[in-house]
């Protein structure tokens, strides 16, 4: 009697145990899963992961506890986007969040229109065809609008005020993302014309074409670089900043994290900044609320970093003027 009633006991007990697993697995089906689709690859993206994951905490969403994140790397190429954004849709995710890259939100928005997107770009997402109006968006995306494109003339004219001997300008564009390098194009053009300063277009969209472009700007003897806003070259910031240190080209880039590296001067918004406010209304979206009536956000915070450091190696005297405006100097 006692050895059935021990075995009732066991078989309970073994009961118990296989139904943990069950427990666990069935929490986590119900975690809310979020794709995120990105330009470059996992071991280039720890600091703007980082300012994502802190967006959602904010949320009150934290990886692996309440949320799911499945992660797609386009390594560089934006002609992986579309391919990549349809897997995410397969997928069945909750949310797409693309942030940082043009070709990316359209790849999202071309593959679905109901499942939610949260962008961040650097143009204009009216005229990119993401979202009807800034204020109401209308559809399924909303986001952030980082203002890169608006700023090209005023970096150009900071480079120039760096190195005011600068009479041959080359710039820097990925002619992958054609919009945005055509826009690039004819504002560096006209800012470098009214300056009276003679510029050369160079095109990257590999890190060989970037070596094969430093090659070039060595040929041509240009006094300075100007490096295109772009996803791509930000995910190849250390290979940029130290080629232009090699060959001792002042350069100009469009954010911190080049200077960082040890880039001689950035002006534009801040990245790390555009990452946190996708992870917030990532977060704000998973808690119910509707893309259509999220105003896309606008970074209105841009920031003037200086290497000086990297200024001294070049033999640049750091006008005061310049010292006065800018938001960092790393010594």
């Amino acid at each position: 009697m006692a050895s059935h009633i021990e075995r009732r006991k066991f078989l309970a007990t073994l009961g118990g145990a296989a139904a943990w697993p069950l427990a666990a697995r069935a929490q986590q089906a119900a975690m809310p899963v979020i794709g995120f689709l990105g330009v470059g690859s996992l071991d280039n993206y720890g600091l703007y992961l980082a300012a994502f994951r802190k967006g959602l905490n904010e949320a009150g969403l934290v990886e692996g506890q309440n949320v799911t994140i499945e992660y797609r790397w386009a390594e560089g190429q934006y002609d992986r986007m579309v391919e990549l954004a349809a897997d995410l849709v397969r997928s069945r995710v909750a949310v797409i969040a693309v942030p940082g890259t043009p070709p990316g939100a359209r790849a999202a928005k071309a593959a679905t229109s109901t499942i939610p997107i949260v962008f961040g770009v650097g143009e204009d997402p009216v005229s990119l065809g993401l979202v009807a109006t800034i204020g109401r968006p209308g559809g399924n995306a909303t986001g952030v609008n980082f203002l890169t494109a608006e700023v090209v003339a005023k970096r150009l004219a900071l480079l120039h005020e760096l190195v005011p001997g600068a009479a041959r300008m080359a710039a820097l564009i990925n002619p992958t993302d054609a919009a945005r390098a055509e826009a690039v194009r004819s504002e560096v053009q006209a800012a470098a014309h009214s300056m009276g300063v003679q510029l050369q277009i160079l095109n990257a969209s590999t890190s060989r074409d970037i070596d094969a472009a430093f090659a070039a700007l060595v040929r041509e003897r240009a006094d300075a670089l100007f490096v295109g806003p772009d996803a791509f070259f930000n995910t190849r910031r250390v290979q940029l900043a130290t080629m232009a240190a090699h060959h001792s080209i002042p350069t100009a880039f469009a954010v911190r994290e080049y200077v960082d590296a040890g880039g001689l001067m950035s002006y534009g918004a801040s990245l790390t900044d555009m990452y946190r406010q996708t992870g917030v209304y990532t977060g704000r979206i998973l808690k119910g609320a509707k893309p259509a009536d999220l105003p896309v956000l606008q970074s209105t915070k841009l920031e003037l970093v200086i290497n000086a450091q990297t200024a001294r190696m070049l033999g640049l005297e750091i006008p005061p003027t310049l010292l006065a405006r800018a938001d960092e100097v790393i010594e």
